[in-house]
C-alpha cells in the first residue's frame, strides 16, 4: 500500500482524512479489538500507533493487532527509534521543526534509518510543529522544546515553509497530549493559505465541530488521541468522522 498516496487520496475525496491515534499504554487487548471495530465501521480513514512515552504497552502486538481486525492502514507515531515496527504500513518520520533539539531534529532519523531500510517501511517526512496548548505537555518535556506561541501564526507560517523547502510531505500542527486548547483555527489557515504541502493537526480535539472547524481552516488530515481512551465517548466517533469528511456532508433541501 502507498499509504502517503492514500492519505492524499482520502482527504481530496473525502475533504479531509481522519485518523484516531492509538497509545499502547493505554487501549490494548480486547479493548483495543473492540475500539478498532467501532472507529472503522464509524467511518475512521486510518490509525497511528505510538506516543512521546510508552512505559508497559507492547508496540507490535497493538499494530498486529489494528491489523488483524481493519484492513486500514496503520502508521507508525514514533516517540523514538525504539518504535520503528516491520509490521506497520508506514512511518510518520518526524522532526520537531518547533524546537531546536538536535536529536528531535535530525540525530534520532539517523539512528532510525538504517532500520526503516531494513524493513522495508514506508517513511512519510513530517515536519512536527508543537503549538503552546494551555499546559505542559508530555512532548514538550521530553523533547526539551518549546512550542510556538498561539499567537504568532507568522512563526508557524514561517516554520511551514521552512519544511516544504527542505522537501517534507506533511506540516503536524499539534497541540500535545491530553492538551488543554487545540491548535488555533486561525493559525491553522495562515498555514495553509501561505504553504502548499498537506496540514494534519492533533492535539485538544474534544468536540465535531472543533474537528471540522480545522478543516475548513485548511487541515487535509485530523487526528484525535486522548478523548476516546474514554470508552463512553465511542459513541461519538461517526459524529467526529462525518464533521471531518466535509465532502460527504449531505445537504438537505424542500
Amino acid at each position: 500500500m502507498d499509504t502517503y498516496k492514500y492519505i492524499l487520496d482520502t482527504s481530496e475525496n473525502r475533504g479531509a482524512a481522519y485518523f484516531i491515534l492509538i497509545d499502547p499504554d493505554i487501549t490494548n487487548g480486547d479493548k483495543l479489538t473492540e475500539f478498532v471495530n467501532i472507529a472503522e465501521k464509524s467511518g475512521v480513514d486510518g490509525f497511528l500507533v505510538g506516543g512521546s512515552l510508552m512505559l508497559s504497552g507492547d508496540l507490535e502486538k497493538a499494530i498486529t493487532t489494528v491489523k488483524a481486525t481493519s484492513k486500514l492502514p496503520v502508521i507508525v507515531f514514533p516517540g523514538g527509534v525504539n518504535q520503528v515496527s516491520p509490521n506497520a504500513d508506514a512511518l510518520l518520520f518526524i522532526s520537531l521543526i518547533s524546537g531546536r533539539n538536535a536529536d528531535q531534529l535530525i540525530g534520532e532519523h539517523v539512528l532510525a534509518a538504517p532500520l526503516i531500510k531494513k524493513y522495508g517501511i514506508e517513511p512519510i517526512a513530517t515536519g512536527y510543529m508543537l503549538v503552546e496548548s494551555g499546559k505542559v505537555t508530555t512532548v514538550e518535556y521530553v523533547s526539551g522544546t518549546k512550542p510556538i506561541p498561539r499567537n504568532k501564526s507568522e512563526i508557524a507560517v514561517a516554520t511551514a515553509l521552512a519544511a516544504e523547502y527542505l522537501g517534507m510531505k506533511f506540516v503536524y500542527l499539534e497541540g500535545g497530549s491530553g492538551a488543554e486548547l487545540s491548535v488555533p483555527n486561525e493559525m491553522i489557515k495562515m498555514v495553509a493559505k501561505h504553504c502548499s504541502i498537506p496540514i494534519i493537526a492533533g492535539g485538544g480535539i474534544r468536540t465535531a465541530d472543533d474537528a471540522k472547524a480545522k478543516v475548513l481552516a485548511g487541515a487535509r488530515v485530523i487526528v484525535t488521541g486522548n478523548y476516546f481512551e474514554d470508552e463512553s465517548k465511542w459513541n461519538l466517533l461517526k459524529e467526529f468522522a462525518d464533521a471531518i469528511h466535509v465532502k460527504e456532508t449531505k445537504i438537505i433541501t424542500t
